[in-house]
């Protein structure tokens, strides 16, 4: 009997052509790709989100967004930190995917947070301002082990590879993540 792999939406919280938590989220992928299916779900098509648009105009690129949300059995969020916040680009997607009320596209479909930044506490107050978020959107949000990392030169390669010593620790981060969505499905 063949198990189908589970469907992983990865959000990069970061619009910038030379996102390093792109690089990342890219070679976090590749240290799993055999174990799940990937798909980059894009937020650049969304509009900035407007709650008068709920009721009759609500934008076409919200809808297919969430019709793909929909259809993942997880979703990695892979950001980095504005201000000591998440990025207003990753939440206006959190925001008008889970809009109009009652038909949010995110409810119960399990997460993890992972992001990284040059700066000593890489984006721990982003992952913990995301977290609370999804509380909210009723995500449940692996907690263990946290991934806060700290951005050098060479952490991930041109093609996508991890550096030897960083790969244990973000292959061990993968594979927990890929068993709590295993565990966590969306009833």
């Amino acid at each position: 009997m063949t198990v189908a792999k589970p469907q992983i939406g990865i959000i990069v919280g970061s619009n910038s052509k030379t996102s390093i938590n792109k690089q990342l989220a890219h070679g976090l992928v590749n240290l799993v790709q055999d174990q799940a299916d990937f798909e980059f779900l894009d937020l650049s098509a969304l509009p900035f989100y407007n709650r008068d648009d709920d009721a009759d105009a609500y934008p076409a690129a919200f809808t297919a967004f969430k019709d793909k949300v929909r259809s993942k059995n997880g979703i990695l969020f892979v950001t980095p930190e504005h201000n000591r916040s998440v990025p207003a680009y990753l939440k206006n997607a959190l925001d008008g995917a889970s809009r109009p009320y009652g038909s949010g596209a995110w409810n119960g479909i399990p997460a993890g947070i992972i992001g990284t930044s040059t700066g000593g506490p890489a984006t721990s107050m982003a992952q913990q301002h995301l977290r609370n978020i999804l509380v909210f959107l009723d995500m449940p949000a692996m907690a263990q082990p946290e991934g806060f990392i700290r951005w050098t030169d060479g952490l991930v390669s041109a093609d996508g590879k991890v550096a030897e010593a960083s790969e244990k620790f973000l292959r061990n981060y993968m594979e927990r993540f890929l068993a709590w969505v295993a565990v966590h499905q969306k009833k």
